[in-house]
């Protein structure tokens, strides 16, 4: 007779077969190697309450190799966090929970929506950070606070992706003992024996960026996983364990990539369930004394809440201060302690928007004690460096900003993970171009919709001498295409100040594209910003033309609609500083700030024309650039490429002879 826990692990198995063969849809190969190492880390080890899924303090786990969804989902029916079996039957279906990759939000016990290989250690890395940062500021003597792991499940494919490289280096710099990754090792990917592509030593490799490492762990034997889980957490540094599995284990079909991404096929559950002894024959059917032993092995993790929130009864009664701050670190929304008025109170001289930035940044330093992040190594260059705040790192865990080193992608994908983890604020900041080596860690933050800022300098063209390669053309657009996804391109310290508003309340992630030439104080700006797009200069009864711009070519259109004004013309100003969200409001809004009956109207931006007929309709017109920039000074670039008074008056007039 085979053990309860061996029971517990084909139990996985045979359910997930069942579950993609339903389907037809779905990645078996992986799950049925895997199921004991998934298991050991439920049964043995995982801290956590399934009637209390969001605790605090609760341990993460983060199925990087997301196509395993099915592992997760049998470990989250089995061990008792609401998905019924009804759930598991409709497996890839409209509705379901149980979604092709798991997907944040839409079941208790999914931390992370993974899938995109090597984004899920990532946002691992990221929780393992605000663990570590978190306890740091309120953990006291006796008041473990903040006290659990986060765990990760990786499979070949993740270790190949460039991304996971650079989080893994920055976690063994960082030295993240509370971070432990479980590899899964079957050496099959899609096309393959890993072989073709993958022949480097991973533990020596893991050993390189300062990693604990325990290699040639039996994939089948569930007390040797639960005992190397043991040894990591006391190695004082994270941990790699190389599990050693079969793809589709006890299958016909063991070894091979035909497993990979397919159905097993009833002939070949049928040998599987014989390979396992499995006592029952109907699809889908669990024995109860899995169940029981599944919620028996969560009690440890319901004692452990019950502990906690008594001990946090006391921790309220001795250190109160500590404890309100806490609270509020992990309520989502606009924090109480921001002052809308002192940050919109800006200084009335000409400076970038990455400077007023820097000073926003600064200003909410004070106001949220949550506020944590930093650059891709040009801190100095994007004022993204919060003034006497310290550094985080394995001498200063309390320090608030980061040293991400020049790792962009990893970098978000990291601040995805402190999000997702609650009680940190994360920011990160780049040059605007760079954003293309983040974009797919931003359109995770957009899907899981995490509130993180994303500070983006060196707006435009006007970066000038360093030339195309540094000057942001399309990215503005491609953005705005984006759904949930909020950017802002203010024209001002105001607007900038106003885009922080906004993104502090705001569910989702946004970004703020900044620029790196001074900008005047105009009039007219203010916190109407946060509502995307508003009239900034206004003219007697109805307009002849509209000049809407964005950012640094707002002070464009105000200096040629002087001109035009000269000449007999009526013209308001409307700043744009973030389209979509313009275009999200309501009609009413919309209406009175871009008149319907007014056809006449430009839209100046130096970026792609992409999307801006959507405001202006077909009588208006353009002053963009739809073609890669140049090395020259910033102002001759302008020149050069039509963003004057003279061109915009020359298509104002054009727009309204149409």
């Amino acid at each position: 007779m085979q053990s309860l826990d061996n029971l517990c692990a084909n139990a996985i198995r045979v359910v997930s077969a069942d579950a993609i063969q339903r389907a037809n849809s779905g990645h078996p190969g992986m799950v049925m190697g895997a199921a004991p190492m998934g298991y050991a880390l439920y049964a043995k080890h995982l801290k956590i309450d399934p009637k209390h899924p969001d605790w605090q303090n609760r341990d993460r786990f983060v199925l990087s190799a997301g196509h395993g969804s099915m592992l997760l989902y049998s470990l989250l029916h089995l061990f008792g966090f609401g998905l019924t079996m009804e759930d598991i039957k409709s497996f890839r279906q409209w509705g379901s929970p149980t979604a092709g990759h798991p997907e944040y939000g839409h079941a208790a016990g999914i931390e992370a929506t993974t899938g995109p290989l090597g984004q899920g250690v990532c946002m691992a890395v990221g929780m393992a950070m605000a663990e570590t940062h978190l306890a740091a500021q309120f953990n006291k003597e006796g008041f473990p606070v903040v006290d659990h792991y986060t765990y990760a499940l990786v499979g070949d494919g993740c270790l190949q992706e460039g991304i996971s490289s650079e989080a893994c280096s920055f976690a063994g710099t960082q030295k993240l003992d509370k971070l432990i990754v479980l590899y899964d090792r079957n050496r099959i990917t899609i096309e393959g024996d890993t072989a073709v592509t993958f022949s480097e030593d991973v533990a020596a490799r893991y050993r390189a960026y300062g990693w604990h490492t325990i290699d040639n762990v039996n994939g089948d034997d569930i007390d040797a996983i639960a005992a190397a889980i043991e040894d990591a957490k006391k190695a004082g540094k994270p941990t790699l364990i190389l599990v050693d599995t079969k793809i589709a284990r006890y299958t016909p079909l063991e070894g091979s990539e035909k497993s990979h991404g397919s159905p097993l096929g009833e002939a070949n559950i049928e040998v599987l369930r014989k390979n396992l002894n499995w006592p029952l024959e109907e699809k889908f059917a669990v024995p109860q004394e899995v169940y029981d032993h599944c919620a028996k092995a969560m009690e440890k993790g319901a004692t452990a809440y019950a502990d906690w929130s008594a001990m946090m009864e006391d921790y309220k009664a001795q250190y109160p201060d500590c404890y309100k701050a806490y609270q509020q670190a992990f309520t989502p929304g606009m924090p109480e302690g921001v002052d809308v008025e002192k940050l919109m109170a800006v200084e009335e001289k000409p400076i970038a928007s990455r400077v007023a930035s820097g000073n926003a940044l600064n200003l909410l330093k004070d106001m949220v004690p949550s506020l944590f992040g930093g650059s891709a190594d040009l801190g100095p260059s994007n004022n993204s460096v919060l003034k006497d705040a310290g550094w985080f790192s394995p001498e200063d865990r309390a320090g608030r900003n980061i040293h991400f080193g020049i790792r962009e992608f990893a970098m978000a994908a990291m601040c995805n993970g402190m999000a997702l983890h609650g009680g940190i604020r994360p920011f990160c900041a780049t040059f605007f171009v760079f954003s293309d080596y983040m974009r797919n860690a931003i359109r995770l933050s957009a899907l899981m919709q995490t509130n993180v800022i994303y500070v983006l300098t060196h707006d435009s063209i006007s970066v000038g001498e360093d030339g195309p390669t540094h000057e942001p053309i399309e990215q503005l657009a491609s953005f705005r295409a984006m759904p949930g996804c909020t950017t802002f391109r203010p024209a001002d310290a105001r607007e900038t100040a106003a885009s922080y508003v906004y993104a502090l309340g705001n569910p989702g992630p946004t970004l703020l594209a900044l620029s790196r030439t001074n900008l005047p104080l105009l009039e007219g700006t203010g916190l109407e910003a946060a509502k995307g797009g508003y009239v900034i200069q206004d003219c007697d009864d109805t307009p002849d033309v509209i000049l809407i711009g964005t950012g640094s070519e707002v002070q464009l259109c105000v200096e040629a609609a002087k001109a035009l004004a000269a000449d007999g013309k009526k013209v308001r100003v409307v700043s744009m500083p973030s389209m979509e969200l313009f275009l999200r409001q309501g009609a009413a809004y919309r209406d009175a700030v871009l008149p319907p009956s007014v056809k006449a109207r430009v839209a100046v931006e130096a970026g792609s024309s992409f999307g801006w007929r959507e405001v202006i309709g077909d009588a208006g017109e353009t002053v963009c650039i739809d073609h890669f920039g140049a090395s020259a000074p910033g102002a001759e670039l302008f020149k050069q490429f039509g963003f004057t008074v003279e061109n915009i008056v020359a298509k104002a007039n054009a727009s309204m002879a149409k």
